[in-house]
């Protein structure tokens, strides 16, 4: 015993599922974990000789995958889930969300949300998400808080809200927020103008010069909708993409998010800049948006991620229902059954949202070295059997219910199904309580 290497944890599994090298998928093997770290990947039976863990967790039914990544969503938005349901997206934002937005959003309403949020996310496999909210100093306390890793969107838009007064307002709230905390170990940053048609050239300038500066992604809304794009016409003579190029917006560190809309030379664009795509396809058919053409973009080589959205445009916060929808749309768009297979789709969730986000060295994939930020998926039960490749039971038959184990940088955040950081009884109180709000605000 003396010889075996002292580590935190042993998860022996049926199967662990790497994505990086894809297609792969190993049985019977075992994730040691330290320090938060991966350590090594390998048989249960060799494992049981080398290591000496503090604890072993023995799941026998299920297969372990990187955690899920939420490229794009507002968790916040979880208060507002149902609210105005079934109208087109202008409509829904300019009647419904932001009247109610102008009236209940503060930093309190931010972390109650972040906070639901964060406990759907964790219950569903999803251990990192992409925001762009407001007051996300209130999203990183929520994020800390569930122990969840999360990427801070620094929300610029042209118009006052509670949070700021104008965009050189949320530019230096954001950029101070980014000094106090880019050091924390489950933190990183976006700079995240809402859309083309609510931020300026002269916004969209700055936001670049510091993103080049800081090395920093912009996470923005691009071709969402046929309006969109009438409306930058008819304002600016081009198509939002040609405006971004004219700006120097394209490259490596944009993510363009939902990109429904897009004509050939756009799809080119997009990968000779090599720009990344936050594919949402349940809210794009929600708000009636339209169809992505996915197929093409990986076609072209573009690396495209998935996102949820928030709970007001999508209802679930729910990456299995992202990644099915994901694949079964491409078929369906494509005419191809082979067009976005299940491997490809759960790399989409994992790995590619990481390479997005520029955490593509620590998080995306079970590698050695890369933090432990781990999913397991319990196959046992009757709608799951028989099993013959888990990769297409992942994508086209699992469902978020059956998520047994969460951790995050080898620290556990859903134990059989249970949360171990947050209470759910307190989230239901603090949830009933803005519900009372709204819904009296709604019937007046």
């Amino acid at each position: 015993m003396n010889d075996w290497i002292k580590i935190d944890t042993l998860i022996e599994a049926r199967w662990i599922i790497p994505v990086d090298p894809g297609e792969i998928v190993l049985n019977q093997h075992a994730v040691a974990i330290d320090k938060g770290i991966i350590k090594d990947i390998l048989p249960i039976s060799k494992a049981n000789l080398r290591y000496n863990p503090q604890q072993t967790i023995t799941i026998n039914d299920h297969a372990l995958i990187p955690g899920l990544i939420n490229l794009h969503t507002h968790a916040a938005m979880t208060l507002m889930r149902g609210f105005a349901d079934d109208v087109p997206l202008m409509e829904w934002l300019n009647n419904h969300i932001w009247p109610i937005e102008h009236q209940y959003v503060d930093a309190q309403f931010v972390l109650d949300g972040t906070q639901l949020a964060c406990a759907e996310m964790i219950r569903g496999g999803i251990t990192c998400f992409n925001d762009m909210y407001f007051f996300p100093e209130s999203c990183i306390e929520a994020a800390i808080s569930s122990g969840m890793r999360a990427a801070i969107g620094m929300i610029v838009i042209d118009f006052p809200t509670a949070y700021a007064s104008d965009a050189d307002d949320y530019l230096a709230k954001g950029l101070d927020l980014r000094d106090r905390y880019h050091q924390h170990p489950l933190l990183s940053f976006c700079f995240a103008p809402h859309a083309p048609y609510t931020v300026s050239d002269k916004a969209f300038n700055r936001i670049l010069t510091y993103a080049e500066q800081l090395g920093t992604p912009i996470h923005t809304h691009l071709h969402e909708t046929q309006d969109e794009i009438r409306i930058s016409l008819e304002s600016t003579g081009m198509r939002p993409i040609e405006r971004l190029h004219q700006l120097g917006l394209l490259g490596p560190n944009l993510i363009a998010v939902h990109m429904v809309h897009l004509t050939d030379y756009e799809i080119k664009l997009m990968h000779q800049y090599g720009c990344s795509i936050a594919h949402c396809p349940s809210s794009n058919m929600k708000l009636a948006s339209g169809f992505a053409p996915i197929p093409s973009l990986l076609n072209q080589g573009v690396n495209v991620g998935l996102g949820t959205d928030g709970a007001a445009s999508n209802n679930r916060l729910d990456m299995f229902e992202e990644m099915r929808q994901a694949a079964l749309l491409a078929k369906a768009i494509s005419g191809r059954a082979d067009s976005l297979p299940a491997h490809q789709a759960l790399r989409m969730a994992t790995l590619n949202s990481a390479n997005a986000l520029g955490l593509g060295e620590r998080i995306g994939s079970l590698t050695i070295g890369k933090a432990a930020d781990i999913t397991a998926v319990n196959f046992s039960d009757l709608n799951l059997t028989p099993c013959y490749d888990p990769v297409s039971h992942l994508v086209y038959t699992a469902s978020r219910e059956h998520v047994s184990h969460v951790w995050v940088n080898g620290r556990m955040l859903l134990q059989d199904k249970e949360l171990t950081t947050l209470s759910q009884l307190e989230l239901q109180h603090r949830s009933a309580f803005w519900h009372e709000r709204i819904a009296t605000t709604s019937k007046q």
